[in-house]
């Protein structure tokens, strides 16, 4: 019976967290049991998890998390309208919570005194699984062994070769990738040019929108709450649903996104984006809301939704701020009911139709026809007597300001006048 320590690893199958297993069991003293956590990336988990073994884990578990995953972290954010500086759908930075969670529960399971996760020192994901674990389970340590061991990837496959693991052999690709179910980022290689177009090779789930059906396709969602719940007619679960989104807007070129952003770490970086399914479910429930949320709800909501992408984007997901801007969300939806038929065409999202049994729109009072209006014009004239008060005020005292103030008319007028007699 051993008195080593043990650490569970976030373990995908890699190079990394291959050669990790081993490192850490020889140079940390370490049982390592490996998690492996299916958030629809479309890998053979079981095999993954015989190759845990084989490499050295003491006990290796796999999780379907993609029904948790799309329920209980992506939707929460589509009802929030959370896209980090405003493109991007928070798809790589809304797993890690939930990673972080699995790895937590599972180390408390074992009698492990450690997780560890693949990160490396210049990205993102390193903060948030460090400060998810220390927020979740404080008394864990957090062992980050490819931030912390003096290996390239040269040295990696060296270190393999000489221990016997085995390494899965894939054609080495120049761009790093993660993906699940609510989208697939792409970094490094040819994308760190942020002139260079992004290359063909660097899509796997979207068509080219010039290659794509020239007549579209259309789709109806229906909303409940603020949450998708079908798609043109038939009901779906959160996995199933995200699922056939991605490959209907996919094949019509739809959700490719091409953003420099601001890391946590301080520096931009270049990265492309595939998330049909994410594109056409913030277009719908957008659509949805214009309906049903009064103008300062959808104002106020605004400011949220860019806090929430925040807090998200650094890893603060469990933060007491995130959990109290879910309660505000939650309360926005209560009227967030109803259909959106969108058409996908050649890269582009169009909101073609959209319709609410508690919609605020009222045909009556936005119609232009006099027969049906019911809208008070008398009042309208009140209303703007009362609204341009304080700015008839500020003018007739201190005059008008900065441009106002100014003579824009060009030198030269052309004048045309009416014909007489």
């Amino acid at each position: 019976m051993t008195n080593r320590q043990k650490c569970v690893l976030a373990y995908s199958g890699g190079l990394d967290t291959s050669v990790a297993i081993r490192w850490m069991t020889e140079t940390l003293g370490f049982d390592v049991v490996a998690l492996s956590i299916d958030l629809g990336e479309a890998k053979d988990l079981r095999a993954v998890q015989e190759r845990a073994l084989r490499t050295g884990a003491v006990a290796a578990y796999v999780v379907d998390a993609r029904r948790l995953f799309v329920e209980n972290f992506a939707f929460p954010s589509l009802m929030a309208e959370a896209l980090y500086e405003g493109v991007y759908p928070l798809a790589t930075a809304l797993g890690r919570p939930l990673i972080a969670k699995l790895l937590v529960d599972l180390a408390r399971e074992e009698g492990a005194s450690a997780v560890a996760h693949g990160c490396t020192g210049k990205g993102n994901d390193q903060v948030r699984f460090d400060v998810a674990v220390a927020a979740l389970a404080p008394e864990l340590q957090v062992v980050a062994p490819v931030r912390d061991w003096d290996m390239g990837r040269p040295d990696e496959l060296r270190y393999a070769a000489e221990h016997g693991i085995e390494v899965p052999v894939t054609a080495e690709s120049p761009y790093s990738v993660d993906a699940n179910l609510w989208g697939r980022s792409i970094e490094a290689g040819a994308l760190e040019d942020p002139w260079q177009e992004p290359p063909p090779d660097v899509f796997a789930w979207t068509a080219d929108a010039a290659e794509a059906p020239a007549r579209g396709a259309q789709a109806e969602i229906r909303l409940e709450h603020g949450v998708p719940v079908a798609v043109d007619g038939e009901a779906l679960a959160p996995d199933a649903l995200v699922e056939r989104l991605n490959e209907l807007g996919g094949a019509h070129g739809v959700g490719r996104i091409d953003h420099v952003e601001n890391r946590l770490v301080g520096i931009k970086s270049r990265e492309v984006y595939e998330a049909p399914a994410a594109a056409i479910l913030f277009a719908a429930h957008a659509a949805l809301e214009t309906l049903t949320l009064s103008r300062d709800v959808m104002r106020f909501k605004r400011i949220v939704a860019d806090e929430w992408a925040r807090l998200v984007y650094e890893g603060l997901w469990f933060s007491a701020l995130r959990h109290d801007l879910w309660a505000f969300v939650r309360s926005t939806q209560e009227f967030v009911t109803g259909d959106v038929r969108l058409r996908l065409q050649r890269g582009a999202i169009r909101v073609v139709g959209r319709k609410a049994p508690e919609s605020l729109y009222r045909h009556d009072l936005a119609t232009y026809d006099r027969a049906q209006d019911r809208f008070s014009h008398d009042a309208a004239r009140g209303f703007i007597e009362l609204f341009g008060l304080p700015l008839r005020t500020q003018t007739s005292v201190q005059g008008a300001l900065g441009e106002a103030a100014r003579r824009l008319l060009p030198e030269r007028l052309e004048r045309l006048e009416a014909p007489r007699g």
